[in-house]
């Protein structure tokens, strides 16, 4: 009896790296990226209304790939304690149209924040003359 007390305690154990608390709430939260994920594959050239099952496998895909790269970085960062950019820069250094594309994403970004702060400085400017 004793053994098979123990079986299925050791059975409802994760695997090692894989945790039940992400695969409960990953189940819970599927769906989340349909529409988005429609419109990506209808611009890559799918139809424009793809078969649902299509969308979930995609939508599996990248959410299983984007929780892999994030542990990958939590990994990397953790001697530092603080999860940044570079970690996941670094990550993907190989991969050059990645790479790419990132800092592309991340330059475009620092130059709206600057846009926004200098229209923020003359609307302050504008208001202080009226």
């Amino acid at each position: 009896m004793a053994t098979h007390n123990s079986a299925p305690g050791s059975a409802s154990k994760p695997k090692p790296g894989q945790t039940q608390p992400s695969e409960t709430s990953f189940k819970r939260k599927r769906g989340v990226f349909q529409k988005d994920l429609q419109h990506m594959m209808y611009g890559f050239g799918d139809d424009a209304n793809p078969l649902p099952e299509t969308v979930a496998l995609v939508e599996d895909i990248v959410v299983e790939y984007v929780t892999d790269l994030v542990h990958k970085a939590q990994d990397t960062a953790s001697k530092r304690g603080k999860l940044l950019t570079e970690d996941f820069l670094f990550l993907i250094r190989k991969d050059p149209p990645k790479f790419h594309r990132c800092t592309e994403l991340l330059s475009m970004n620092e130059e709206l924040k600057q846009a926004r702060k200098a229209f923020e400085v003359d609307e302050e400017k504008l208001a202080s003359i009226d």
